[in-house]
């Protein structure tokens, strides 16, 4: 599913991120307070700007508000990249990301609102790129572009019915297979089309990043059908 994502703060993480995603197909608005940058990556975005992403109203002006995801990648600025987060959840951007210099950081931005807190140090920006659309799931591993390994709490539209009744594996109609599944000490290694989900059950999934998203998405709200 195409998104519309806001990427505030152009430094090593930030770019990996915004290029990573408008590869993927995104609509990408990065916008950093250095001319230079945001020159250097206009090719490889929807929009580049250059503005003070700390200012309610250009953020106002920018139309941030009709943005699907916002994140913050701002660097070791933490004031700057606090307040941008909390402008972002007050604009109602539905999905805010902030990047976390140390854990005191990262406490913060979670007490602010942060949907999800990333610490760049443990998480490249192509990861989380992946991840974006996969809100729903635990961790994330890319195998290549566009492709990937998840694994989630099995969500309850999956609880009760088997991998066959979810249309999931070899020749179900989601392209998604199921790795493992995780039942407190026990280890169910490419399971049996029949098995059944538990409740906190963990799944590992593989297959695309769309389908999976499709899948999850469906599942969500219990019509996994469409």
């Amino acid at each position: 599913m195409k998104r519309q994502v806001v990427v505030i703060g152009l430094g090593r993480f930030g770019v990996s991120l915004a290029t990573t995603l408008y590869k993927m197909g995104h609509d990408v608005l990065a916008v950093d307070t250095n001319e230079r940058i945001v020159q250097g990556i206009s090719p490889e975005v929807t929009h580049a700007v250059q503005a003070d992403a700390t200012n309610e109203s250009i953020l106002r002006e920018l139309g941030i508000a009709n943005f699907d995801v916002g994140i913050v990648a701002i660097g070791t600025e933490i004031e700057n990249s606090v307040l941008s987060t909390i402008l972002l959840k007050r604009l109602g951007v539905p999905y805010v990301i902030a990047k976390a210099e140390n854990n005191l950081h990262g406490i913060i931005l979670e007490k602010i609102g942060a949907d999800k807190v990333v610490h760049p140090e443990r998480e490249a920006g192509t990861r989380v790129a992946h991840e974006l659309p996969l809100v729903d799931v635990m961790d994330y591993i890319s195998v290549s572009p566009r492709y990937g390994v998840a694994m989630l709490t099995a969500l309850p539209y999956f609880v009760g019915k088997t991998i066959s009744q979810l249309e999931l594996g070899r020749g179900g109609r989601w392209g998604v297979a199921v790795l493992l599944i995780y039942r407190g000490k026990e280890v169910i290694v490419t399971p049996d089309r029949a098995e059944t989900i538990k409740a906190n059950d963990v799944v590992i999934l593989s297959g695309d990043d769309e389908n999976l998203e499709r899948l999850l998405t469906a599942a969500k709200r219990g019509r996994p059908g469409e």
